[in-house]
């Protein structure tokens, strides 16, 4: 049996790695202002969707950075610059690497902020790892509470939809983004911003695009979502073709008690590359 490798590499000579708890290396980046800023404002911990490394947070992260606010974000395993282990794609220990992120920045007071399948992390962390470290939460276009079909849910996506989706990826991932990209943005947005993203992706590995997309579209979390105790925000469009409105958004808001629901008129999945002046508004203020 293949057994996680465990690299004798002192941490001080990987430069903006957190080491997960099986030795994987999270790449992370820490986007600190001026001091004075910094103690008045709540650091932000921004989670990337499917297959998206910390780079889709950026200009999100420059503008709330500029109102005084530290803004952390870390890329997924398998994903950007963080190590490709091979395995630990299932959701218990994705949420063990948000927590390996949070412990070793030693952070209190964060606003979570995930969007798609981080929503699905943030949650699992919360119900694995408690809230102590956390006073608010940002759902952005997120997979909960459950997405796939089941007998409750009957108006769920079809689970062989998923599997198609895998296996275009496994195939042929530069095809299926092709094919998939534009549904992710709006109709307006510029070649150049879509060619981008697509180049985010592929920075990742196959394996873990397959594997975590299997960790989530599988998973009924509509009771640790109902558990979230914390101020939540959901952000969301209402032309979302990924995580549609109805079966994503809407039921999220409704089962934590207190949340606020904000629907962007047109909005797409991709809502960091195509609403940032909104996104860093109702983040910021939000986090206030």
């Amino acid at each position: 049996m293949n057994m996680p490798v465990k690299l004798d590499v002192p941490q001080a000579t990987r430069p903006w790695m957190i080491e997960a708890a099986d030795g994987t290396g999270l790449f992370y980046r820490d986007w600190a202002p001026a001091a004075d800023a910094q103690a008045q404002a709540a650091p932000l911990v921004f989670c990337a969707g499917w297959g998206l490394p910390s780079d889709s947070w950026g200009a999100v992260m420059a503008e709330l950075g500029l109102a005084g606010h530290r803004c952390i974000a870390y890329d997924r395993r398998g994903a950007g610059r963080s190590d490709d282990p091979g395995r630990g794609y299932d959701l218990d220990t994705l949420a063990d690497d948000l927590a390996a992120v949070l412990d070793a920045l030693d952070l209190t007071g964060a606003v979570l902020v995930g969007h798609s399948m981080a929503g699905a992390e943030i949650t699992r962390y919360l119900s694995r790892h408690g809230a102590a470290r956390v006073a608010k939460v940002v759902l952005i276009a997120p997979v909960t509470p459950c997405l796939g079909r089941r007998d409750d849910n009957p108006n769920g996506v079809d689970p062989a939809s998923f599997a198609a989706v895998r296996a275009a990826v496994a195939s042929d991932f530069t095809g299926w983004m092709d094919a998939a990209g534009q549904g992710f943005v709006l109709p307006q947005t510029a070649e150049g911003t879509m060619a981008w993203i697509k180049a985010l992706m592929a920075r990742g590995s196959v394996q873990a695009l397959v594997e975590t997309n299997r960790a989530w579209t599988g998973l009924d979390l509509r009771a640790e979502v109902a558990a979230i105790d914390r101020p939540t925000l959901v952000l969301a469009g209402d032309n979302d073709l990924s995580t549609p409105l109805p079966l994503t958004g809407e039921p999220t808001a409704r089962l934590i008690r207190g949340a606020t629901l904000k629907v962007y008129p047109g909005g797409p999945h991709g809502l960091m590359f195509t609403h940032v002046a909104e996104l860093v508004a109702d983040i910021g203020a939000f986090a206030a």
